[in-house]
């Protein structure tokens, strides 16, 4: 069985109980309970979990005081073995996300090389857009010129950061999902 099929299933049994019935009658709940975004949350969460698991595995490999072991200086600039390991585990996330989103949120049925091709180089040129502009240009603005206390920034950061991501994907990315091998 396919993963929307269950979903809808699931959906259709949650929401035949008369008290989860009249939650879809709040408005934009029912938009916000749709397979792609439910699925999105759900696979985002997954790519967190492959994030932390390789940056934890990757700190584990590099041994006793990782936080600190220097690979190499560059002038007054230490390369520390945590950079490669944040560097390690984003590039798997990303990975992660880009196969999850392709194969069950977005439903990118082909596999023509160049369709593959386009789809990876958007996805992650998304994700460094999204992480350059959000995480760095957006932190520093709330949380030094806004003088918003620092989680209240992060929050709104990583809500931003997962519309904006989400957004990218659907209308630009797998914006033609359901094309097959022999279309494009």
């Amino acid at each position: 069985m396919k993963l929307k099929e269950l979903y809808l299933k699931l959906y259709n049994a949650v929401f035949s109980v008369p008290f989860f019935k009249a939650f879809l009658k709040i408005p934009f709940v029912e938009k916000l309970l749709q397979y792609e975004i439910v699925s999105y949350l759900v696979f985002g969460v997954l790519t967190t979990v492959v994030n932390f698991v390789v940056y934890g595995l990757s700190n584990l490999l590099a041994g006793e005081n990782y936080e600190t072991k220097v690979l190499f200086s560059v002038g007054t600039f230490e390369f520390l073995w945590i950079y490669v390991s944040q560097a390690f585990a984003w590039v798997a996330a990303v990975i992660f996300a880009y196969i999850t989103n392709k194969l069950f949120v977005f439903e990118s049925t082909s596999w023509k090389g160049q369709v593959v091709l386009k789809e990876v180089v958007s996805f992650f040129s998304a994700r460094i857009l999204s992480f350059i502009l959000f995480e760095e240009l957006l932190f520093i603005l709330l949380a030094g010129v806004l003088s918003i206390n620092g989680w209240i920034a992060k929050i709104i950061i990583s809500v931003l950061v997962i519309v904006f991501n989400f957004v990218a994907s659907k209308l630009v990315i797998f914006r033609n999902k359901k094309t097959t091998e022999g279309e494009e």
